[in-house]
């Protein structure tokens, strides 16, 4: 049987082998870092442990699925993984602050009403049944199948947006999530909570289309979770798991070139000049630099930032931050500080510009692993930022501009945060560019029906045959569930072949 060679040790890569060697593949990852996980890092001092990406899991029957179908054993026996309650704090402009229970539509529902007045949670209570109806309408083709051959029928939005009269001009629809906000929601700060999810996914909450009320849908039904120790440890799991399926990881390892023959994949091909033969590549990044051949047809999804609106794929800025003092009782694990002006933000990000007040996330996990002992504590700030290019992530001088304003925000969410400060880190689109080589660190976002397919991902078979692509530039999209699902669905359609009609 021919190797299959894996390029990258992202978790889509991972999850992809995993599979296929559990279907009696022999499987080999090539990684050029020194280690696995890709985005899902982790850095380490003075007993500080801190995730430089992702800080929670949505969705976690895609690695529940995973360790079942590659060992028949729980998640939940490699791993710690529990709810986080409450889901999220918000600390809007005004001063306005809102806790949400994690799964729970009726909490989230009174908990919108006793914060910003009686009616609110019943206006957000509907929005969220609209987001069913697209998640049901859109589910299938959206994440667990291949991308369809037709898949200009995904570019109608499957969100049924309230048809809204206007005087002399007839009715209309909200088709973005800002007109949901504005016409649906009609209070700035659910307007600015509905904001906050398309943008914290790297989205123009201005230009996504409706169908992202799938992103605040798919969090506050099926929940927010963390992995104790860190996201870190999940990656560790899905290692071991492969590891344990007799996957060869060769580390420290860049692939150059995927070599070709006669229009199919037969190996890679390394920096120092080695070749290893193989049956398929799969690819966890894109593979465009590495063939000579044209991995896609005409009328296809286009390739991420190829799109003919030349639009900014933003990236993360991420500080990291040492506290003095012990986390305070009640303390909510994820607050998000609103911005001022939501649309100014967003303007200045997807301009290519640093947003002068910047919505900022604040991760405050009450895990004893992230901190020395329990006088100390460990705190991720994290906002949406443009790619590095636009901006010069590089300088020294705007990085630390840069963090002072989200620290300053954080205060909001953290009391005396910059008395308590022992030491911090960054970590800017610059960094994300130079471990995973996206360009310009950008990060991603779900695939997402409507807005004609322009945020549909290329799929994951390629022209050239044998090779495929996994992991956050390919269907489904970004994010750990969604890279999870494009690992199952590359195994599928290796295993099965052309039958192959998704997961089930």
């Amino acid at each position: 049987m021919a190797r299959i060679a894996v390029i990258g040790a992202g978790m889509g890569a991972m999850a992809a082998a995993a599979r296929l060697a559990v279907a009696g593949q022999r499987v080999t990852v090539y990684e050029r870092a020194a280690t696995y996980g890709g985005s899902v890092g982790r850095f380490e001092r003075d007993g500080f442990v801190f995730d430089t990406g992702p800080g929670l899991l949505h969705l976690p029957a895609v690695y529940r699925d995973l360790f079942v179908k590659t060992g028949k054993e729980p998640l939940e026996s490699r791993v710690r993984l529990g709810q986080v309650d409450p889901a999220s704090r918000h600390v809007f402009a005004d001063g306005t602050d809102v806790r949400l229970p994690n799964a729970s539509r009726g909490g989230v529902v009174s908990a919108l009403d006793a914060a910003l007045g009686a009616g609110a949670g019943e206006r957000w209570g509907e929005f969220l049944g609209r987001a069913r109806d697209a998640w049901d309408r859109s589910r299938r083709p959206l994440l667990e199948e291949p991308l369809w051959a037709d898949w200009r029928v995904l570019g109608r939005d499957p969100y049924p947006a309230v048809r809204r009269r206007r005087l002399l001009r007839g009715a209309r629809q909200a088709t973005t999530v800002a007109e949901i906000g504005a016409w649906e929601l009609a209070d700035p700060r659910l307007a600015a909570l509905l904001d906050g999810y398309a943008l914290s996914y790297g989205l123009d909450p201005r230009h996504a289309p409706a169908s992202a009320a799938l992103l605040p849908y798919l969090e506050q039904t099926f929940g927010s979770w963390y992995v104790g120790g860190g996201m870190r440890e999940l990656a560790r799991a899905v290692y071991e798991r492969c590891l344990a399926r007799r996957v060869e990881f060769v580390f420290g390892a860049e692939v150059t070139r995927i070599v070709e023959k006669d229009g199919a994949a037969t190996g890679i091909e390394l920096a120092d000049g080695t070749v290893a033969e193989a049956g398929h590549v799969v690819a966890g990044i894109a593979p465009g630099p590495l063939v000579e051949w044209r991995l896609d047809a005409d009328g296809d999804v286009r390739p991420p930032g190829t799109d003919a609106g030349g639009a900014v794929r933003p990236g993360r800025f991420t500080v990291l931050l040492a506290l003095r003092g012990a986390r305070e009782p009640g303390a909510a694990h994820r607050t998000v500080v609103h911005s001022p002006d939501g649309s100014a933000e967003a303007a200045e990000v997807f301009a290519g510009r640093t947003a002068a007040r910047p919505t900022v996330t604040v991760l405050r996990p009450d895990d004893a692993a992230t901190r020395p002992d329990d006088g100390h504590e460990a705190v991720t700030l994290t906002a949406t930022v443009a790619p590095d290019g636009p901006v010069d992530w590089s300088d020294a001088t705007l990085r630390e501009r840069y963090a002072d304003a989200l620290v300053a925000a954080a205060g909001a969410a953290v009391p005396g945060i910059a008395e308590r400060l022992l030491w911090r880190e960054l970590r800017t689109p610059a960094d994300t560019a130079a471990l995973t080589g996206a360009a310009g660190g950008s990060v991603p976002a779900p695939a997402l029906a409507g807005a004609e397919g322009r945020l549909l991902l290329p799929g994951n078979p390629t022209r050239l045959s044998g090779l495929y692509r996994a992991g956050g530039w390919a269907h489904p999209g970004g994010g750990l569930a969604h890279a999870g699902m494009s690992g199952a669905l590359v195994a599928g359609l290796i295993v099965e072949g052309a039958d192959f009609r998704g997961s089930r």
